[in-house]
C-alpha cells in the first residue's frame, strides 16, 4: 500500500489546529498531518534541520497549510523561503489565517501562495473549510510532476 504523503499544518493556535484535525478526520482524509507552531520549526522540518534533521528532506507534505501570524518567523518570511529554495518552490501552500488585512493577502500572493483561505469565525464553518482544503490538496490536486517546478 502507498503511504500518503503528510500535510504539513503551521499554526500557533492551539484549538485552530485542533479544529483543523478534526474537520480532515471527519473528512476521512487520511493523510498524516504534521503541526508545527512556528515559522522556523516549519521551515525546520521542510529543509530536515534541528529536531527535524532525521527526516527525508525529499519527502514533501502534499500541502503546507500556514498560518500568516506566528511567532519567531511570520507566515510571509516563512512562504518566501519555500519559494526561493529549488526543492521547495512547487511547494503547494495555503495561507489559512484570520488575517482580513488586504496587504496580507497581497503579500501572500505576491510570494506566489497557492490559495488564500480566511478562518471562518464560527465553528461549522471552519470545520467545513478545513474539511474542503484537505480534500482538495490531497485528494484532487494533481502535482507537478516530480514534486518540484
Amino acid at each position: 500500500m502507498t503511504r500518503q504523503p503528510n500535510i504539513l499544518l503551521v499554526e500557533d493556535n492551539d484549538d485552530d489546529a485542533e479544529l483543523t484535525l478534526l474537520a480532515f478526520q471527519e473528512a476521512k482524509v487520511l493523510n498524516p498531518v504534521v503541526r508545527v507552531a512556528d515559522g522556523v520549526e516549519a521551515l525546520d522540518y521542510l529543509f530536515a534541520r534541528g529536531a527535524h534533521s532525521a527526516r527525508d528532506r525529499s519527502d514533501l507534505p502534499a500541502v503546507v497549510l500556514l498560518d500568516l501570524k506566528l511567532p519567531r518567523l511570520s507566515g510571509l518570511e516563512v512562504l518566501e523561503r519555500i519559494r526561493a529554495d529549488e526543492s521547495t518552490k512547487g511547494l503547494p501552500v495555503v495561507i489559512l489565517t484570520s488575517s482580513v488585512e488586504e496587504r496580507d493577502r497581497l503579500g501572500a500572493y505576491h510570494l506566489h501562495a497557492n490559495s488564500y483561505v480566511q478562518k471562518p469565525v464560527d465553528y461549522d464553518s471552519f470545520v467545513t473549510a478545513a474539511r474542503q482544503l484537505g480534500l482538495y490538496w490531497v485528494v484532487l490536486n494533481v502535482p507537478p510532476p516530480g514534486g518540484a517546478l
